[in-house]
């Protein structure tokens, strides 16, 4: 007959670490509840007098600053800082996000015969390098937040990787609110007037030009 002796002991060594294992479960990384996220959309409408082009474009991710290549939503409450909204994030990082709905926009246009990524083994004739330099929510004491889009971009000529324009385009958006829909919305809108003035002038630059 086997006697346990420290069973007892057992017992509450047992209890404890169940405890203390609850403890740690409850806050390993992952373990609650995640972020809300958000998206942006593609620009669908267009100036229906945009020329219908025969060539093919490849679209690179678009370089930014640490701060925007990030999931993380930003907001400037002072002029030379940067922090993130808490709790939501977008659902890729900035500058990828902005790349997929270049190209989408682009796809709308029923204007190109071609369009994808920079590396999707497209024969392009063309290249369309962005740099993402402001992608910010601007709080003004007592006011709705501002939305900031600006992106520099420049059309390459391929296989000569010639610029064959530059320019950069800009918009802001105010909020309706204070509230993370209604940035996110303000956002939404500013992306919207900022691609759909680069696709429009990428097709009308890069016209005729492929000969």
């Amino acid at each position: 007959m086997i006697r346990h002796r420290n069973r007892p002991f057992a017992l509450l060594a047992l209890a404890a670490s169940l405890s203390l294992a609850g403890c740690i479960n409850a806050e390993l990384p992952g373990s609650g509840p995640g972020p809300k996220l958000y998206e942006l959309s593609a620009k669908s409408t267009y100036d229906q007098s945009l020329p219908d082009v025969k060539w093919q474009l490849v679209v690179s991710e678009p370089i930014s600053a640490n701060h925007i290549n990030t999931t993380r939503i930003a907001l400037r409450p002072a002029p030379l800082a940067v922090e993130y909204y808490k709790g939501v994030a977008w659902a890729d990082r900035a500058p990828r996000m902005v790349q997929t709905r270049i190209i989408e926009s682009f796809e709308r246009t029923n204007k190109i015969q071609a369009v994808g990524r920079d590396g999707s083994g497209l024969r392009a004739d063309y290249a369309l390098k962005t740099e993402l330099r402001e992608f910010v929510a601007i709080y003004h004491e007592g006011q709705a937040p501002q939305v900031l889009i600006r992106m520099n971009a420049k059309l390459v000529k391929m296989p000569e990787r010639v610029i064959v324009a530059d320019d950069t385009f800009e918009y802001r958006e105010t909020a309706a609110g204070t509230d993370i829909d209604a940035v996110v919305t303000a956002y939404n809108e500013a992306m919207g007037k900022v691609l759909k003035r680069l696709v429009q002038w990428t097709l009308r630059e890069g016209k005729d030009k492929t000969s």
